[in-house]
């Protein structure tokens, strides 16, 4: 007997690759809809593959015609207007649908510690969590008002081997394996969540299709907790480097980088500890399997294996050297 029918709205993303994995290789009929695109993440065998714009309606019902599904679950929505189409896609025709969020939606600074799910949210001048959150607005009410069986899961910084959780990705090891420091906002003590996309997915895997989840908001996260030095240091060490690093505001930041002060100061200048209470009592026996220093071996082994990945912006190093001024680390 095959297990529950699943329909991913995208899958090639960091998060959705993982969850399709995840998900096959706990007995789901899975099916994957993205937009045909070439990448770095393959599905696994026995995943169904449909290619469709999930913005077209013509090309969506070609993809499915009137099929039913045990979940959907949406990893590319962003929009209110995204929400509003899959409710009258889908209404009746999935036992349950997941959104996936993001833990940016929780106010920042947050208000109290740790954050819970019923934690203050509120949109910032960062405009992609301020559509997430518009986009669970609208799913609430859905919800609340119309019985669409709606769950909202939210992520937090989730990376995997492919991906540099720090803004400045290679450059960075790039810098340090030149003698260069790299430039961390803020003292580097202000406390971060990481979660590898692997450990992403078994949470996910145990919320999806499950009649306790519908109408419930949850996040998952790890419990490790990392200073932006520590998450530097990890990386450094997987390396192979000593990790030179000079500290600077965010806001000086901003003005040599327009585009990474905004995220600086509207999310990764704050602390963020996670109270993952709900995620455990939804999926027991879960919790996040991979500290961060296991991830950062995982990341370099990958850009190491092929220096086509390893791509250093120019424009961003120079400003890191304006920002380093004389200083050696």
């Amino acid at each position: 007997m095959s297990g529950p029918r699943v329909l991913l709205l995208g899958g090639t993303g960091v998060i959705s690759a993982a969850c399709a994995r995840r998900f096959a290789s706990e007995g789901f009929e899975v099916t994957v809809l993205t937009r045909g695109r070439t990448n770095s993440r393959p599905l696994p065998d026995g995943v169904r593959r449909l290619t469709a714009d999930v913005h077209d309606d013509a090309s969506m019902h070609a993809a499915l015609g009137a099929e039913t599904f045990d979940a959907v679950v949406n990893f590319v929505g962003y929009a209110p207007a995204d929400i509003t189409t899959d409710v009258a896609r889908y209404g009746g025709r999935t036992g349950q649908y997941v959104f996936i969020s993001t833990g940016s939606v929780y106010a920042r600074p947050a208000p109290l510690l740790p954050i819970r799910e019923s934690s203050a949210r509120r949109a910032g001048a960062f405009d992609y969590p301020a559509q997430k959150l518009r986009c669970e607005e609208e799913l609430e009410r859905s919800y609340r008002y119309e019985g669409f069986p709606a769950t909202i899961v939210r992520a937090a910084h989730v990376y995997d081997e492919t991906v540099f959780p720090t803004l400045a990705g290679w450059t960075v090891i790039d810098r340090w394996r030149r003698g260069r420091p790299a430039i961390v906002h803020g003292d580097g003590t202000s406390l971060w969540n990481l979660t590898h996309a692997g450990d992403f997915a078994r949470g996910l895997a145990g919320i999806v299709a499950r009649r306790a989840a519908v109408g419930e908001s949850v996040h998952i996260t790890s419990d490790e907790l990392l200073t932006w030095d520590e998450i530097h240091f990890c990386l450094a060490r997987a390396a192979g480097v000593e990790p030179a690093i000079v500290h600077r505001s965010s806001a000086d930041i901003g003005r040599e980088i327009e585009w990474m002060g905004t995220v600086l100061q509207e999310d990764f200048r704050h602390s963020v500890i996670y109270d993952n209470s709900k995620i455990k009592q939804l999926v027991p026996g879960f919790s996040a399997l991979v500290p961060f220093e296991r991830g950062a071996r995982e990341i370099l082994r990958w850009f190491d294996a092929d220096s086509s990945r390893q791509q250093v912006d120019a424009g961003l190093d120079a400003a890191f050297d304006r920002l380093a001024g004389d200083c050696d680390g």
